[in-house]
């Protein structure tokens, strides 16, 4: 044997007999390979870091999914998880791509198209939203309300409310929570009485022209006005600046106002108008009013007003309504008191507007009003005039940023005279 081999056995022998610890003189083992991540896990590690909610672990999502799909192109779990992750970051075009690539592959893979549907309802296209949604719908158990209410946020973005409250109840019926469905089909129903005024619906800026004729019975001669409004829209309500024109009897008056809305609180917004008049003539020196809306309830809308008019001498009117929102229909009530001789005056108002496509724009109106007056006559004795009076409106926007109002209507006894009235608007926004 030679040296070489005999010095390292007598070397070992020396160790233990001076008591060194066996496991010391073992060789050393060999380098072992770091264990390998599966590719669940590698999945869940990335879904982990986009669901973080910061900017830049979802791009070290971003990063291993890419990796991914170079080791196994086309895998339809990883496009998903990917294509989700595209559109929390906003980059909506390449989202749509991975979700596509999807469900072209995979057509009933039932979250391929919820993440679909979701990506185009926040990139601002809920038509395309609610197809895909559909498609959830179809595939997704029977029993299941998520499906139906993503699908019914998506009509309700497309100003599509009949379809969305029908996908809301269908949801209920499933057994989403009735606060939710309740809250749900409140939110599909037109928002205000006045969505010209208040509505944030993407214009900053409205005109409104308008013209009204009316006739009388008894040979006396009709009414000339005409009024233009300028209005700008805020982030919590508007203003409006009005012109009125008026032609009565021979004479010829103008004013102007403002009028403005604001949202006050949760469901609650009030109106404010202040009009200047000329001095003396038939429209008022100076008038204002304020009325208060507040929602209640499901659907429920209350109001009071004061009014307050200045010819030769001041008139005030106080009023209370109550409204209520039906599917496509709104329906108001409004009781009016004028203090004066004896009771005063009283008058009632109703009106039952349809919004006939679902959105804020485009209605039909029809409203009848019933007033009774007291007064005194020269000799002193109380006499109490009644009145009432029916009306009929629709108002329509042919274009996006164009519209008008076209309305007819009727009184007896105004004044002992009966009344016929033609009016007409034309509505532009940009």
């Amino acid at each position: 044997m030679s040296m070489s081999l005999l010095y390292p056995a007598v070397l070992h022998a020396a160790l233990l007999a001076g008591g060194a610890d066996p496991a010391l003189l073992q060789e050393p083992a060999a380098a072992q390979d770091a264990p390998v991540e599966s590719y669940e896990a590698r999945l869940e590690r990335a879904r982990a870091l986009a669901t973080a909610g910061d900017a830049a672990q979802r791009e070290q999502a971003l990063a291993i999914y890419a990796q991914m799909l170079q080791a196994s192109p086309g895998n339809s779990d990883v496009l998903l998880a990917r294509g989700r992750t595209l559109a929390w970051a906003g980059r909506h075009a390449e989202a749509e791509a991975d979700l596509l690539a999807v469900t072209g592959a995979k057509p009933g893979y039932a979250d391929a198209w919820s993440a679909l549907g979701d990506m185009y309802l926040w990139s601002a296209r809920p038509q395309q939203a609610a197809e895909a949604y559909g498609h959830w719908v179809e595939l997704a158990p029977t029993s299941a309300p998520e499906p139906l209410i993503a699908r019914g946020r998506a009509y309700r973005a497309a100003g599509r409310m009949a379809e969305a409250r029908a996908d809301f109840d269908a949801a209920g019926a499933r057994g989403a929570d009735p606060a939710q469905v309740a809250s749900l089909n409140d939110s599909t129903m037109p928002l205000l009485a006045v969505p010209d005024a208040l509505l944030a619906d993407g214009y900053t800026w409205s005109l409104r022209a308008g013209v009204d004729r009316t006739e009388f019975s008894g040979g006396r001669e009709g009414w000339n006005d005409a009024n233009l409004t300028l209005r700008r829209k805020f982030a919590r309500g508007s203003l409006g600046l009005e012109v009125l024109h008026a032609d009565h009897f021979g004479r010829r008056d103008s004013a102007w106002a403002l009028d403005g809305y604001v949202s006050l609180w949760a469901r609650a917004y009030a109106n404010v108008r202040y009009q200047h008049g000329p001095s003396s003539g038939i429209l008022p020196r100076h008038s204002w009013r304020t009325e208060l809306f507040q929602g209640v309830g499901s659907g429920w809308e209350l109001s009071a007003s004061i009014d307050h008019l200045r010819f030769s001498s001041d008139t005030e009117f106080y009023g209370v309504g109550v409204g209520r929102y039906v599917g496509n229909w709104y329906l108001r009530y409004k009781l009016q008191h004028v203090p004066g001789v004896s009771s005063g005056s009283w008058s009632h108002r109703v009106v039952a507007r349809n919004y006939y496509r679902g959105n804020a724009d485009d209605y039909f109106e029809v409203s009848g009003s019933s007033g009774r007056s007291s007064d005194l006559d020269r000799s002193g004795a109380l006499v109490r005039n009644n009145n009432a009076s029916l009306g009929v409106s629709w108002t329509h926007y042919f274009r996006p940023d164009w519209g008008f109002k076209v309305g007819v209507g009727a009184s007896d006894d105004a004044d002992g005279f009966d009344e016929r009235q033609l009016s007409l608007s034309l509505y532009r926004r940009w």
